[in-house]
Order: structure tokens, then sequence, then C-alpha cells
């Protein structure tokens, strides 16, 4: 087979997909074994809200990455859902503007919300997906602009605190529309 190069990536990327698919498989199975032995224990459905968590990004990347073999695309698709399931995970742990139980961390459904009306209108196209995430970095830097004016963190997350998570999830949505517009443009 001349000029053909083998490589391995295809089986590493399988690797990683078992990997994940384990891990929040492992992580329900034995939090609903922990409940039958241990009864209910707060940390038990911490365990099962992120294996289901970890399974339903799983589903979703597996659904929509089937869309297109572009390679910007997919890591694209993976970047995104993986930034939301950070975020939702940080958040619902310990919250990004102030304690979890500060109000104010409910506007990151907004941010959330922008992502999927974006993405409804793009129809998962490439192009569009890029504008999406961009207005959805454009929200998550609303929400932390009304976090630090409002000063609505001031007890538990001081402005830096806001300013550097919130920073991080804009970096990685901005990445995600970076990689969206290359995957538009037809390079991979």
């Amino acid at each position: 087979m001349e000029g053909k190069v083998e490589t391995n990536s295809g089986q590493r990327w399988g690797i990683m997909r078992l990997a994940a698919w384990s891990a929040g498989a492992g992580m329900l199975s034995t939090a609903l074994i922990a409940r039958s032995y241990l009864g209910e224990v707060s940390w038990v459905d911490a365990l099962a809200q992120t294996g289901a968590l970890i399974i339903a990004v799983g589903i979703a990347y597996e659904l929509v990455s089937r869309t297109s073999s572009v390679a910007a695309y997919r890591t694209a698709i993976g970047l995104t859902l993986a930034s939301f399931f950070l975020l939702g995970w940080v958040n619902g742990a310990v919250g990004l503007i102030g304690s979890e139980n500060n109000a104010a961390n409910l506007m990151y459904a907004g941010v959330f919300l922008v992502c999927v009306v974006g993405t409804v209108l793009a129809r998962l196209k490439p192009a569009g997906m890029a504008r999406a995430l961009l207005a959805t970095a454009l929200a998550q830097t609303l929400v932390a602009v009304i976090a630090l004016v409002g000063r609505l963190g001031s007890s538990h997350s001081g402005p830096l605190e806001i300013v550097t998570a919130n920073g991080f999830f804009v970096a990685l949505f901005v990445g995600s529309a970076a990689l969206f517009r290359k995957a538009a443009n037809g390079t991979t």
C-alpha cells in the first residue's frame, strides 16, 4: 500500500471513548451498589449524578459527532460538551459566583440556553456553530460582568476569582468557535 500512512489515532480514540464510557458507568454502578449497602449518603448521590452526567454527555457526543467526519468539527463538539459538563459540575459543586447555593449561579443556565438556541438555529452546521459558540462566550462574559458590577459573589468569591473562572470558560467557548470556524473553512 504505497502512499498510505498508517496511524494509531483511531485506536487511541477508541480507548479514550471506552475509558469515558467506563468512567460514567463505573460511577453510576458504584453509587447504586453503595446506596444499597450504605443507604442515603450525600456522596452517593453526587457520584450517581456525575456518572449520569458523563453518560449523558457521551450520548450527546456520539449522536452529534456523527454529523461530520471532519476532525476539527468533532473536536469542537467534544470541547463544547466537555466545557458545559465542567461548567455544570463546578457550578453545582462549589459555585462560580459565591457558594453553590448563591442564586446568582442560576445565570449560567442562560449561558447554556444561548448555546442551545444557537445550535438549533445553526442546525449543527460549522459556520453557524462558530457563531453560536461566540455568542455563548459573550453570554459567559456577561454573567461575569453582572456578577462583578452587582457584587453578587463578594462574600465568597472575590473579583479575581470571578474573572479567572469565567475567563477560563470564555476561552473554552472561543476555542470551540475557532475549531468550528476551521471546520467551516474545510481545514482539519
